[in-house]
């Protein structure tokens, strides 16, 4: 069994409380002119109806290993493409889910709206899809495929990870944990969990739970957090924006994906 321990000195915390969310500074809307993006969008099988996701590969010849991107719960918008787009400069194909089937905010108010609309069974059997599209891409065939999340897609992608035996690597942004056994027993592959030391709207305990049972009963857990860095620390649209914070859980995101899905 592969597992990644905590490293030496690192501490343990977890996602503003949803209270926290609506009324932090970090979550003001942010206008922005839309951005050009190398991808394309491509037509899913959701669990209710066919959806919608975006779509970018490497340049040059596959199969390239993948990754599925999962939304903030602010939909899919230029900042999550984004991102996506990063992932494909360094030879990963990359596809973010549509979740929201359509519809996106930079309203906090809509976004609380659009995310306690979200049934979590049909997230995941859609984030499901997502992946078995990815395997039928001759691009990605029978390479690994992994999943990095931010904030709600955080949880989703330790859910994904608890769901699909095929899924080989889980990133966690700042998401919502889950500490029973039961359900961490589950978990396919190891995961790699990012915070903020001022995200206090989960206890640090309930954090250091998660890790622990993951690395007793799962396929182990490695997580980091960041002093002086909050909720929605890698968004830079958002005022919670932490430059350094970010890069470093970048270098870490990569290095862990080098290490999951290319190795």
């Amino acid at each position: 069994m592969f597992s990644l321990k905590p490293a030496s000195g690192w501490s343990f915390l977890g996602t503003a409380s949803l209270a926290l969310l609506m009324s932090s500074s970090a979550w003001c809307a942010t206008s922005t002119q839309p951005a050009s993006h190398p991808g394309k969008m491509v037509t899913l099988k959701g669990s209710r109806e066919p959806y919608k996701g975006y779509l970018v590969e490497p340049k040059g010849k596959g199969p390239f290993p993948a990754v599925v991107v999962i939304m903030e719960w602010w939909g899919l918008n230029d900042q999550i493409k984004g991102v996506a787009d990063r992932l494909a400069k360094v030879g990963y194909a990359a596809l973010v889910p549509d979740l929201y089937y359509g519809k996106s905010t930079t309203d906090p108010e809509k976004a609380h709206e659009l995310m306690r609309g979200l049934d979590q069974k049909e997230a995941i059997t859609d984030l499901g899809s997502a992946m078995d599209y990815l395997r039928s891409l001759p691009e990605v065939g029978k390479a690994k495929i992994g999943s990095v999340g931010f904030c709600m897609g955080g949880g989703l992608s330790l859910q994904l990870a608890l769901s699909r035996p095929d899924l080989s690597g889980a990133v966690m942004f700042y998401g919502q944990p889950d500490t029973d056994p039961l359900d961490l027993d589950k978990a396919a592959c190891p995961v790699l969990g990012l915070f903020g030391a001022d995200d206090q709207g989960i206890p640090a305990a309930k954090i250091q739970e998660m890790a622990k049972q993951l690395n007793e009963v799962g396929e182990g857990a490695d997580v980091k957090i960041y002093p002086g860095a909050g909720h929605a620390f890698f968004n830079e649209t958002r005022p919670s924006y932490n430059a350094e914070a970010a890069a470093d859980a970048w270098t870490l995101t990569l290095t862990f994906f080098n290490a999951r899905l290319k190795e």
